[in-house]
């Protein structure tokens, strides 16, 4: 069973690999006993997203009920022949996840599969789910034993975790309305956004990255710095996203270069290292 679990984080790796450079780069950051749990949640949480954002061509509904019937099963038994279900269900056993924080992500994948627009409740319950519990499960893995120091930086890692998705909303306006016909911002036109509305957005955000960014400066030293990495990867694109008049904004996708990866992370880890986070 620990070389088939072996295999499984692997496979975990693997995908993270795959899809996500930026992330895989902030995971390295952190100190090597935290990559395999971190892989473990990403390629759980990866596979769901893209069964509702990628695979139009089949029937979303069922394949994203079965998974999520798969990952029950995989929780109960503590075993999946799926090596992404088995790699996370042993990192929610071992690292004591809740498991309404994998009911609340599964829910919000589901309101993908529906709504095309949000009110402000749907949004907030849209964005913990999607985002600020992913944050929620890698704090847990951060501080498995330490329930004291997980509850102090609850709400930093919800509020970062919201900063992020916001930022990746905004980042693809143009595939989520024109290809999927999805507006996540509540009381916004996008075939008319102005600049005000895209300011009262960024301002948002703002304060998401203000409030987040006290907890940041709390993390253990073993993971903030590729906590930090992420946090100034995406305040990068936000200052992209702010500097591109609003007109502009349906136009592109917004990205961070890898030279200009490169050199966050070295700024993140001399900052980090002198213990200047901001």
């Amino acid at each position: 069973m620990d070389l088939y679990t072996e295999t499984a984080l692997a496979c975990s790796k693997l995908t993270t690999h795959k899809y996500s450079t930026s992330f895989s780069l902030g995971i390295r950051m952190f100190k090597k006993k935290y990559h395999l749990p971190i892989y473990a949640v990403y390629g759980w949480v990866r596979f769901a997203d893209e069964i509702v954002d990628t695979f139009h061509e089949l029937d979303q509904r069922h394949f994203l009920d079965r998974f999520e019937s798969d990952t029950n099963d995989a929780l109960e038994v503590r075993f999946s022949t799926n090596p992404i279900m088995h790699s996370f269900q042993w990192v929610v056993h071992k690292y004591r996840i809740d498991p309404e924080l994998i009911r609340a992500f599964l829910h919000s994948m589901r309101m993908d599969l529906d709504q095309k627009t949000f009110t402000p409740e749907e949004f907030k319950t849209y964005i913990y789910g999607s985002a600020e519990v992913v944050g929620l499960m890698c704090l847990r893995i951060f501080y498995p034993d330490n329930d004291q120091a997980y509850n102090d930086l609850t709400h930093s890692a919800r509020k970062l975790g919201e900063a992020f998705q916001k930022i990746n909303f905004l980042r693809d306006i143009k595939d989520d309305f024109e290809n999927r016909g999805r507006i996540y911002f509540p009381g916004t036109d996008f075939t008319n956004f102005c600049s005000h509305r895209k300011k009262e957005i960024e301002a948002d955000i703002e304060e998401d990255f203000r409030q987040a960014h006290t907890g940041l400066k709390k993390l253990h030293p073993d993971v903030r710095n590729g906590v930090y990495l992420a946090y100034r990867y995406y305040l990068e694109l936000l200052h992209k996203i702010e500097t591109t008049p609003a007109e502009e904004i349906l136009k592109r996708r917004f990205r961070v270069g890898n030279r200009q990866k490169f050199w966050l992370l070295i700024k993140a880890w001399l900052r980090n290292r002198a213990g200047i986070i901001k």
